[in-house]
This record gives C-alpha cells, structure tokens and sequence, in this order.
C-alpha cells in the first residue's frame, strides 16, 4: 500500500500553516476587541428593541470593516511604522499632537466603559464591584507591564476564544432560523427615530478610530515582513467575520427571548440587564453565559485599548514604545498605560459618577475623529513614496472610499442626533431614539433593574 494511504498527513506540508500561525494575531484579536462593552451593549438593545430587523446591516459592516483593518494591517507591514508615526511624518507635528490629544479624552471614557462592563456583569452575581474591578484592574496592569508580547498575545487569542459563550446563548434561545435567514439577507426599513438610531448604533459601534492604529502597531511589533503580509490578510479577514459572527448571536438572542417577550414600556439601558432578562425566557444558563461573556469582553478590551492608546501617542511623539520594553526603555509607554487603568478603574468606583456623561462624550469625541483618521489613511496608503507597489489599486480605492464614505455619514449622523435629538422626532409608539446611548453600559447601579442569579 502506498505511503500516502498509511500516514495521509505524511503528504501535508505543514509550511503555509506554520507561516500562518507566525502572523496570527493582530487582525483576530484587533477585530474581536471591538465586541467590547458597548459593542455588547449596542447589539444586545438591537436585538431587544427590534427584534432580527437589523441583522441585515451586518453584511455592509464586515465589508466595511474588512477594508479598513486591511490597509491599517498592510501600512503596518509595508512601512514598520505605526499610523500615529505615519501621520507625523506626512501631516506634521501640529496636526498628530491635536488628534492624540482628542484620541487621549476619548479613550479614557472608553476605558471608563470597558471597566463598567466589567461592574456589570459581575453585579448579575451579586458580587460588588469593589472587589472585582480593582482585582480586573491589576490584572490587566501587569499583564502588560510586567508581562511580554508573546504573554500577552497568547492571553488575547485565549479570550477571543470565550466569544462563543455568545454563540451558544443564541442557540439556547432557540429562534426561528427561518426568520433570522430571511432578517440576514433581505433588508427592512423602518422610518423613525429608534429605528434609524439603532441602525446607526450597529455600524458606527464596528469601527472605532483606536483599532486602527492598535493593528497597525501590533502588526509592527510582531516583525510582519511585506513578504509575510498576504497570510497576515487572512488572519484580518477571519478576525472581522468571527467578529460580526458573534455580534449576529448577541442579536439573536436577544431577539429571540427579550424582544419576544418583554414588557414593550420597559427600556433596558445596559447589557447586563438584558442578560439577566434571558434568565426566565431561555434558562438560568443562557444568562450566565450571556455574562460571562460580557466579563471577557470587557476584561479583555480594558487591557487593550489603554494599550492602543500608549502605543500611539508614543509612536506620534517618537517615544520608545513596546510590551518588551522595561520602564527604564520606554517610560512614557509604560506610565500612559497605568495612568489610563488606574483613570478607568477608579472612575467607576466612585460612588454616583457621571458614567453616563463620561462615555456620551468619548463617543462623541470618537465619531468626530473617525473622518479624519480614515482620510489619513486613504492618503497614505495611495502614496507611492510610502506604500510602494502596495498601494491601493483603482478598484480597491473605489471600494475603500465608498466605505469611508458611507462610514463618515452614519458617524456623522449618529454624533448629530445624539447631541440633537429632536432633529427626528420619534413616530408614535416607536421605541425612543437612541443615539450614542446604547453604547453606554451603566455600573452605577443596574443590580436594580434585574434578579441576581444564583447556582
């Protein structure tokens, strides 16, 4: 008998996979990150205020997604140099210290929100928030500091993993897939205010200004060479499905339990509320994964994004900068990402802050950079003198700015109506128009609003 029908791996080459798992990470983990806190929030309030109607939008999104994490990811590869450092060179020193700055007041109240997140979930179980977010807090702090690259990515891949406890809570609810089917591929509109701003909620929540420069650092300091960067594509595409996979599931189920049967008077303002309301509809199971899973997501992206922040500001400043870098090596990295933990932590433990307030305005902030980071990018990434022969081609610049475009007018639009709601006066008997809103997870007391769940 021949050898191949013996040992049938004994054929394989292992080459392309081992090529793979040396690039694999910053798109999967950089995609993922972004199903945080008040990702979670946005899908979950989707799901329980419209049912399946907005699974459809998820389509254009990844799209969407797709393209921008792809040119951040092949900046990143073809320069070795971060997009903060880009746009100095190109734009000037004036111009990068503005957009960190506003970067900066942004993603502390996004960090303020990730540490949120946190305080709610753990609430559902009756555990004080006292406990847990100093714990979370010092956790994240020294996985960084005192941690490596390696360390770090290994723990970020292992949490990207525990994203299917949303998988396995949409199945739990048991929807109808013929009516999820037809709600993917065949798109409705609703013209009111909740529905619009819901919509808006959905797509703006995907790209976040500091996941692009997050990618791009990360791809830099995992040495992906220009040779190595078509695997490094792949790891960018799967990480954007898997990303909108799980969002897909948060919606489900919540659709298929809340939207179904809760009171229509009663408004949920936070995730965890909404796990817990999936206690009586699809069993005591189904809400404790539901929260498990917002814990991860948030412990995860409370390590990430004050990490994405001290990656950029660094890189624009020329500060050394890195995971494997000792304080004495990179100081400012070191001391922005503590400073940031120790903001975003100590916010939600004071009693009665302004966590609403806070995290309203970090997504204003968030909507009005979005613009300018993409057109950035679109110009740096079409000059030859920087891209070389990786520059966009004519039907990828069309696709790029189209998605940009589009992207622009629903921020722009999702920033407009937060700040002046009564632009879209709400059709009667429709849900309230809902902004920025959804985004913004409550720890200040949702114990309120739900049953604690026991074993």
């Amino acid at each position: 008998m021949p050898a191949v029908f013996r040992r049938p791996w004994a054929s394989l080459s292992w080459r392309p996979i081992l090529l793979f798992l040396a690039v694999l990470g910053p798109g999967i983990i950089t995609a993922n990150a972004d199903n945080d806190a008040g990702g979670i929030t946005t899908y979950s309030l989707a799901g329980a205020q419209y049912g399946t109607a907005l699974l459809w939008t998820l389509i254009p999104t990844t799209i969407a997604l797709i393209v921008v994490q792809e040119m951040s990811a092949r900046m990143g590869a073809i320069t070795g140099k971060g997009l903060s450092d880009l746009i100095r060179e190109r734009f000037g020193l004036r111009v990068t210290v503005y957009v960190l700055l506003a970067l900066l007041v942004a993603d502390m109240g996004n960090t303020v929100a990730e540490f949120s997140g946190i305080a709610s979930s753990v609430q559902i179980f009756g555990v004080s928030k006292y406990l847990v977010v100093p714990l979370a807090a010092g956790f994240v702090w020294w996985l960084i500091v005192k941690g490596t690259f390696k360390a770090a990515e290994k723990y970020f891949l292992t949490a990207c993993v525990f994203y299917i406890a949303y998988v396995i809570s949409g199945v739990m609810a048991h929807p109808s897939w013929a009516e999820v089917t037809k709600a993917t591929f065949v798109p409705t509109f609703h013209v009111d205010a909740g529905y619009l701003s819901m919509m808006i909620g959905v797509v703006g929540t995907t790209i976040a200004p500091w996941m692009q420069f997050y990618i791009q650092s990360a791809v830099v300091e995992k040495r992906v060479k220009p040779e190595q960067y078509p695997l490094s594509r792949i790891d960018v595409v799967i990480g954007c499905i898997i990303t909108d996979v799980i969002a897909f599931f948060i919606i489900v189920a919540c659709a298929a339990t809340v939207y179904m049967h809760h009171d229509p008077n009663v408004q949920f303002t936070d995730a965890g509320q909404v796990a817990a309301a999936l206690a009586p509809l699809a069993g005591k199971w189904a809400t404790v994964l539901f929260a498990f899973g917002l814990f991860n997501a948030s412990l995860f992206t409370a390590s990430i994004l004050p990490l994405a922040t001290s990656y950029y500001i660094c890189e624009g400043m020329g500060w050394e900068a890195g995971i494997d870098r000792s304080f004495k090596e990179a100081p400012w990295f070191i001391s922005i990402y503590t400073v940031l933990i120790l903001i975003g932590a100590g916010v939600v433990l004071i009693p009665h802050a302004p966590l609403l307030g806070i995290m309203f305005w970090s997504q204003v902030v968030n909507g009005i950079l979005l613009p300018f980071i993409l057109i950035f990018m679109l110009i740096l990434i079409n000059e030859k003198r920087i891209m070389g022969r990786w520059v966009n081609g004519p039907v990828y610049n069309a696709i790029s700015w189209v998605s940009v475009a589009i992207m622009i007018g629903l921020t722009a639009a999702l920033v407009v109506t937060s700040l002046f709601p009564s632009l879209m006066p709400a059709s009667p008997g429709s849900a309230p128009a809902v902004g920025i809103a959804p985004e913004i997870p409550s720890a200040a007391g949702p114990a309120r609003a739900f049953t604690k769940i026991t074993a």
